[in-house]
């Protein structure tokens, strides 16, 4: 059964411009969202009550009653705020102040990010790296940290992991990508035109493709068969890494878990290459 987050992704195209505002503002605030009255989030959001009751109707359900119950089943978990008062005791002009808010600020996107995680979409997205015969990662400017990040600890579990340039996609990698080959592509503000254009391209090679992003609705949120998505930039004013490495820590971990025998196995292999090489000093 999809969940309301897959339900707006798959309509979200087709949706009038002021349903799509009243759509990410379930997507992005959904605690606050199940809340509300319909009167009250087309206040909040700038539209009319009626046009938040139209969203119920063009997302399939029966009424705003139904929706508000799709969006509360979603939601098993409640979000943490962070405790509050954790560099009071600095003056708010001096140097600790603001290590200290960057530091709360890691706290609040981690905190987020553990709230957001659906642990089929984990087993889901696993599962496809697993299955693969081709895994394309693609993370350009900004993005490419986390890509090569990706890139490295997958190498170390499987074989046929390719990895984009940090200016922009080859055509010849994606066109190696087949039907049962999975692109990894990430994006985060702002958004590249060109990571959309690889997106299009791996899919119209039959590739599955999984977005790694900050928000379900961005523009790779939108494209992508899988989304990963990390904290949205309502919360702050640039893309932290944090999250991000996080998330990935989590899918790799399910990996390991789901593919124990044959990563063992490339492992092994490694760590004797990497002897006879003499690659570490220890």
């Amino acid at each position: 059964m999809k969940t309301l987050h897959q339900i707006i992704k798959l309509h979200y195209s087709s949706l009038s411009s002021g349903q799509q505002k009243v759509a990410a503002f379930y997507i992005e605030h959904p605690q606050e969202a199940a809340l509300l009255t319909a009167f009250q989030i087309g206040k909040q959001v700038g539209v009319s009550e009626t046009t938040v009751i139209r969203l119920a109707y063009a997302l399939g359900f029966s009424g705003y009653s139904e929706l508000q119950q799709a969006l509360r089943k979603d939601l098993f978990l409640p979000k943490q705020k962070v405790a509050e008062g954790f560099f009071l005791q600095d003056d708010p002009a001096s140097d600790n102040h603001f290590i200290r808010q960057a530091i709360q600020r890691e706290q609040t996107i981690l905190q987020h990010t553990a709230n957001q995680i659906n642990i089929e979409d984990i087993w889901a997205m696993a599962d496809t790296l697993i299955q693969s015969d081709r895994v394309y990662i693609a993370g350009f400017g900004s993005s490419y940290a986390a890509a090569y990040w990706l890139f490295y600890s997958l190498k170390q579990l499987r074989d046929n992991v390719v990895l984009s340039s940090p200016a922009g996609f080859m055509t010849e990698d994606l066109c190696d990508l087949t039907t049962d080959s999975v692109a990894v592509v990430f994006s985060f503000p702002r958004y590249r035109r060109d990571t959309v254009q690889a997106a299009t391209i791996a899919k119209g090679q039959g590739a599955k493709v999984i977005g790694i992003t900050d928000r379900t609705l961005s523009p790779i949120g939108q494209l992508a068969d899988m989304t990963f998505g990390c904290l949205g930039k309502e919360h702050v004013d640039t893309h932290s890494i944090a999250s991000t490495i996080s998330l990935l820590d989590i899918l790799l971990a399910g990996i390991r878990i789901r593919n124990s025998g044959r990563i063992t196995k490339r492992q092994q292999l490694l760590e004797r290459l990497y002897t006879e090489q003499q690659l570490f000093s220890e």
